[in-house]
């Protein structure tokens, strides 16, 4: 049985967020404060707190902010830094940082959204399907600024679509943006050095061993104005 101290977790530190601009001015998102803390501080916490011992940072806009502080302030994590040069897309960036992923399999997590899950459980899961990926999922009404799966009695994904309307007469799950990868998923990434895990990549997998684990904690989403507010009164609370 894997445990989190044993796994790297890759977290994706390098997006713009210019939808945040009125709210962020030109910060990093993920530095981005909740409560007077980057919202990043919240996942490390959660992650050293559930055993996590070593995290890779995929970083892009302002690299140097987010390495500055996280050489400073580790929560007692050793972290490693991965820049990307260029933009890359989620699926670049986990493709970029592959030379310092040490554990099989590994995590893979979005830096501007949280969720509580019981790592443990999500392991177990992924053992039990002998799974190549498995992502965490959200049961969910329709909102298309999310991505969205379909899932069968045995929890594969049978359709992955990133942020389109939720997919008629069929009960939708929210991409939460918590994966746990096999190292094989590298031999079927694109050729390219720049494309998208959710628009390029997750698509393809659907006859793959690719399952979606079910979620029932919270989901918290700081990609928009007013989702970055309700994640400072969540988190207060």
């Amino acid at each position: 049985m894997f445990q989190l101290k044993d796994i790297d977790v890759m977290i994706l530190c390098g997006g713009r967020g210019e939808r945040l601009r009125s709210v962020i001015g030109e910060n990093q998102k993920v530095m981005a404060l909740v409560n007077a803390e980057p919202f990043l501080n919240i996942l490390l916490k959660d992650l050293a707190r559930q055993g996590a011992q070593r995290v890779i940072l995929c970083t892009g806009y302002k690299s140097e902010a987010v390495e500055e502080y996280y050489h400073r302030s580790n929560f007692g994590l050793a972290i490693e830094f991965s820049k990307e040069e260029e933009p890359l897309g989620t699926g670049g960036a986990v493709k970029n940082a592959r030379n310092l992923i040490k554990s099989n399999p590994f995590v893979v997590m979005n830096g501007d959204s949280f969720c509580s899950l019981d790592f443990k459980k999500l392991f177990q899961f992924f053992l039990t399907k002998k799974a190549l990926l498995t992502i965490a999922i959200y049961k969910t009404g329709a909102d298309k600024d999310f991505g969205f799966l379909t899932i069968d009695d045995q929890k594969a994904v049978q359709r992955f679509q990133e942020k389109q309307e939720a997919i008629q007469g069929a009960q939708t799950y929210l991409n939460v943006g918590v994966y746990i990868f096999d190292q094989e998923i590298f031999k079927l990434m694109p050729k390219e050095k720049k494309f998208s895990l959710e628009q390029d990549f997750f698509p393809t997998l659907t006859e793959k061993s690719f399952f979606g684990y079910e979620v029932k904690e919270p989901f918290i989403d700081i990609g928009q104005p007013e989702r970055y507010v309700q994640a400072q009164g969540y988190f207060k609370r």
